[in-house]
């Protein structure tokens, strides 16, 4: 299997729970703790709460940091915490919205005016993976930082909280690290001690490979022609991310191709199933819908050799022009 999804979707763990994990009120919980203490240790942060990673559970956290200030959300963000800000508004609360460019970056004036306490922004744009300079960010601004570290971590956050499906393949909670008593103490019996462990063994194995982006981009280039073209530029993305699109034909039609052979693509947030939702963060650039429809993304966690790359990019043009064939019937 050919995996250019895992930023995306990840390889499912082999989940196992041991009862050392389990919460007792009678107990010294030594398994949890030693476990908590080496994720927060990991990024340097003294508190961690676990929350559902969803827009319920992202609005727990706006109605936490409601009573400190001002929050401001970015709209390159996580689909949940989109969500959340719209509720958060729809009970009457300010909130400032940060937009992307036509480029996919962030508006950065809207930061230096935002006048915000809290401001949700990550150190990559969901979907492109477009880089984000946090500390540049830190310098326009004097809000607290919360992101999204699940495939980038930047030091220059003041919270941080980590996606576990995309890392473990479960739907688990999502842990947040912080420190400067940022958000409300969890009592530990609260604490979802399956996600602190999955999400701490996941992070232990992620791996990327940064060599393989220029030489796909190359390959895919002289394979498609004119019929490839990039939304963003590939030196602003994650150094394993490739971001880019194919005319005239929906992402997910050659995702459930390519499936089929093997090679795992995927086109948005949650869409390396091909489902039918086009991606978000294209039409917050100012794409229409119909153009949003063409994203693919791929992400790279092994070195493949230059006869492998051209036996996945010719796949790629085969399948690509066959469904071109097929719709023009």
């Amino acid at each position: 299997m050919i995996k250019l999804n895992s930023l995306q979707y990840p390889n499912v763990q082999n989940l196992h729970i041991s009862n050392d994990l389990s919460l007792d009120i009678l107990k010294n919980n030594d398994t949890f703790l030693k476990i908590e203490e080496e994720l927060k240790s990991k990024y340097s942060f003294s508190d961690l709460v676990t929350f559902s990673f969803s827009q319920s559970g992202f609005l727990g956290l706006f109605l936490e940091l409601e009573k400190k200030g001002k929050i401001a959300v970015c709209v390159g963000e996580s689909y949940g915490i989109i969500q959340a800000a719209k509720s958060y508004e729809a009970l009457g609360f300010p909130l400032v919205w940060i937009d992307l460019e036509k480029d996919g970056k962030i508006n950065t004036k809207q930061i230096e005016t935002s006048n915000v306490d809290f401001i949700f922004i990550s150190s990559y744009v969901i979907d492109t993976f477009i880089k984000t300079d946090l500390e540049e960010v830190k310098k326009i601004c004097s809000s607290k930082i919360i992101s999204n570290a699940s495939a980038d971590f930047s030091k220059s956050s003041d919270a941080i909280y980590f996606d576990s499906y995309k890392l473990t393949g479960f739907a688990l909670s999502s842990c947040l690290l912080f420190k400067d008593e940022l958000f409300d103490e969890q009592v530990i019996g609260f604490k979802d001690v399956v996600a602190v462990s999955s999400i701490n063994e996941a992070l232990k194995i992620q791996n990327f490979e940064t060599s393989q982006k220029e030489l796909f981009k190359e390959k895919l280039i002289n394979a498609f022609g004119d019929d490839i073209y990039f939304f963003v530029d590939s030196k602003d993305t994650l150094e394993y991310s490739l971001h880019f699109a194919l005319k005239n034909i929906k992402a997910r039609e050659i995702i459930r191709t390519l499936a089929l052979n093997s090679i795992l693509i995927t086109n948005g947030e949650g869409c390396s199933l091909g489902l039918s939702m086009p991606s978000r963060v294209i039409q917050a650039m100012g794409y229409e819908e119909l153009i949003s429809r063409n994203a693919i993304s791929l992400t790279f966690t092994k070195k493949y050799e230059i006869e492998e790359i051209e036996k996945i990019v010719n796949t790629f043009a085969k399948k690509y022009r066959q469904i071109r064939v097929l719709n023009e019937l």
